[in-house]
């Protein structure tokens, strides 16, 4: 973790000292901006591994900063934000955000993110020819998808949308994005044909689907696929 650097971009003092007292004492190290303009720049020099961004900003919005950042960056950031409206959180994941946290936020629940968010930003082996978790067993060569050792046929959309989600696990795909990757066009306000195809990926691959361990909903935003 020393060699963890976290970019804070935030301008309220309160959150600021907070954030700054929990990550120094897990151990990581940081800096901070406290305008949009300052985290930008910031950001673009020092090349950080996680950034944390409040959206409220005093010079420009913080969904302008994340633009800015991924024009040239694909380091993962976290919205730090007290908007907590589905409509902010989507334009937020859908502008380029891993992650979304709502004010107030536990600094444990926080920490959790950012350690998904250094995962992600990890090298993974360039080809993975099987991926495997709690029983759930992909073979990408074979295209065949097992639970605990039983063949499970997914026709070929749910195919895709499971290997989408396997391969961003941890994120979470706004239903915009999803429809875009699998399907090639934008979200509609109708998501229903989404919803079902997650609820059949579901009733073939969970144990409990009330209680699923693989794909996670995130209410009114899309989905999230288990990262451990």
């Amino acid at each position: 973790m020393e060699d963890t650097r976290i970019l804070i971009i935030e301008d309220d003092q309160t959150i600021l000292n907070f954030l700054s007292i929990s990550l120094k004492t897990n151990g990581y190290r940081f800096e901070a901006a406290k305008t949009g303009l300052d985290g930008i720049s910031l950001a673009l020099a020092n090349n950080p591994d996680v950034i944390l961004l409040d959206l409220g900003l005093p010079d420009i919005d913080g969904l302008e900063v994340l633009r800015q950042v991924r024009q040239a960056s694909d380091v993962p950031v976290i919205v730090v934000s007290a908007r907590g409206q589905e409509r902010e959180k989507v334009e937020a994941l859908d502008a380029g955000a891993d992650d979304y946290i709502t004010k107030p936020f536990s600094i444990g629940e926080l920490l959790a993110r950012v350690r998904v968010a250094l995962r992600k930003r990890a090298p993974r082996p360039a080809v993975k020819e099987t991926f495997e978790l709690d029983g759930l067993v992909i073979d990408f060569e074979k295209r065949r998808v097992t639970v605990d050792g039983r063949d499970v046929h997914l026709t070929p959309i749910e195919y895709k949308l499971l290997t989408l989600l396997v391969e961003n696990r941890g994120k979470v795909l706004t239903h915009s994005f999803i429809n875009k990757q699998v399907w090639g066009y934008e979200y509609t306000e109708d998501s229903q044909s989404l919803r079902v195809f997650m609820a059949n990926i579901r009733r073939k691959i969970e144990k409990n689907t009330a209680k699923p361990r693989y794909i996670m909903t995130e209410v009114g935003v899309g989905y999230r696929f288990a990262d451990e």
